[in-house]
């Protein structure tokens, strides 16, 4: 396993999972499945309880881990892993209410709603945010009375596995499994037939074969694809110091790889000038490029060397089409750089909206700042492309920011803030357009991983009622 902030120290090495490997796992969690779903909904979330104690335990040896294989600066590692027990907790707390049965019974009927798990779940998930993204499906899917299989992407296993390792001593032998591999172990584990839900998030083109593969399996998805997310400026927005700090690092933390990141920013033209000044200098504040373990570090290496070319490119696309660029931040003390995927932070300015920069999700540490005229303008341009995951607005009045996020094609809208900050347990997550299907966290989050079953006695069929004649229709209106 590479180490992205020095490629000459890997962190590690996995066995990747046979075919017939995989079979094995999901057999074992295919075996567990029913037994699972019959444990009370009480004893299911006192495990989650458990598995968020045994990684509050470990957090700080698996954000070591997670720092190394990934990049991310340790104190982001760390923030990961208190989310990820915080997600934990929060179903653990909320599922027995949202899980218990719903009955209705009155002059219309009797109508009941249950909730049934679907059985084994396959959660793909990338390397970005592992330990947070496969917590995100795991608590709900196993709250819910599923067992679960865990994809890791092979960027990144090592620290979510061992976290997987740990939640699996506190459940049933196969109600977690993990499978490690690429391509043909993702296919495998979508289209197999004892996978009775799939969670993936990801990339489009990946999302697209995994979507195909479950689509052949007739088995239900969530996918969560990426954005190119927004964040408007409007006229009267005031930007204090401390605003456009979080907003600088709305884009730049995990250096840019984050699907909900800021990676375009409007704002108006008579601004502009004071803005990029403003921004540069809080850039000065907030973004430290170096080793992702030194103290002060809050921007570390891109996942490979792939991924670096790729950021690279669209800077020089960006210049060779008259776009300015202008170098953020501060690099640490000491930081050698040169053994690493390492890519300095970069504002670009004066492209048009044909750029590649502007329509393609970068997904690394440079972000084009655009010009925009009036809110007809803005509200065409930012909703021309593919993606809808999220976006921000920035305003003194909130009822205006919340009338214009409305206009705008984003599945989460953010108001004056952006990305991390603007998270809640509570709300659920996920796109719109080409950005996905589903949701995750909060009440949405738990029901994608149960399928409502109802039972009905129509009044017109208990005892004393009139009945209907056969083959009738339901009469319409209020009172059906």
């Amino acid at each position: 396993m590479d180490n992205p902030a020095c490629t000459a120290r890997p962190v590690g090495s996995i066995r990747s999972h046979t075919a017939s490997d995989v079979d094995a796992v999901v057999d074992a969690a295919h075996a567990t499945a029913p037994g699972w779903s019959a444990t009370a909904v009480a004893d299911r979330t006192s495990a989650l309880d458990r598995i968020a104690d045994g990684l509050e335990s470990s957090a700080e040896e698996l954000a070591i881990l997670l720092a190394r294989e990934s990049g991310k600066p340790l104190a982001d590692c760390m923030g990961e892993v208190g989310y990820a027990c915080a997600v934990l907790r929060w179903y653990a707390a909320e599922a027995p209410l949202l899980l218990s049965p719903r009955a209705v019974d009155d002059a219309r009927g009797r109508l009941e709603r249950r909730y049934r798990p679907f059985g084994v779940v396959t959660a793909l998930t990338p390397w970005n945010a592992p330990v947070i993204l496969t917590a995100v499906k795991l608590a709900p899917a196993l709250a819910a009375g599923n067992t679960v299989v865990v994809k890791p992407s092979p960027l990144a296993p090592l620290a979510v596995s061992a976290f997987l390792d740990g939640a699996a001593r506190e459940l049933p032998a196969g109600a977690v499994g993990v499978c490690h591999g690429g391509a043909e172990v993702a296919l495998r584990l979508a289209g197999h037939r004892k996978v009775g839900k799939l969670s993936f998030t990801g990339g489009a083109v990946a999302g697209r074969e995994v979507g195909a593969a479950a689509a052949a399996a007739l088995t239900p998805t969530t996918m969560e694809l990426g954005g190119n997310d927004a964040a408007v400026l409007l006229d009267d927005a005031e930007i204090a110091a401390a605003d456009m700090d979080r907003l600088v690092m709305a884009s730049f933390a995990t250096a840019g790889q984050v699907c909900m990141a800021a990676k375009r920013v409007y704002v108006p033209r008579a601004r502009l000038e004071s803005f990029v000044e403003e921004y540069v200098s809080a850039a000065a504040r907030v973004l430290r490029l170096g080793d992702p373990l030194a103290a002060g570090t809050t921007v570390g290496p891109v996942i490979s060397r792939q991924a670096a070319d790729r950021v690279r490119s669209l800077i020089a696309d960006a210049q060779e089409r008259g776009g300015t660029a202008v170098e953020l931040g501060t690099v640490q003390a000491g930081a050698d750089l040169r053994g690493g995927h390492f890519v300095r932070p970069t504002l670009l300015l004066g492209l048009g909206d044909d750029a590649p920069l502007v329509y393609e999700e970068q997904f690394g540490p440079v972000l084009p700042v655009l010009v925009y005229e009036d809110e007809a303008d803005l509200v065409e341009r930012v909703n021309a492309g593919p993606y809808g995951l999220a976006a921000s607005v920035w305003s003194t009045d909130e009822e205006r920011a919340f009338d214009l996020a409305a206009r705008l094609d984003a599945g989460f809208r953010f108001v004056n803030t952006h990305n991390r900050t603007g998270m809640a347990l509570r709300a659920p997550f996920g796109g719109v357009k080409r950005s996905g299907h589903g949701r995750e966290y909060g009440a949405e989050g738990l029901m994608e991983y149960v399928q409502p079953v109802l039972t009905h006695a129509p009044a017109a069929f208990r005892a004393g009622g009139a009945g209907m004649a056969p083959g009738a229709y339901p009469a319409g209106g209020a009172g059906a």
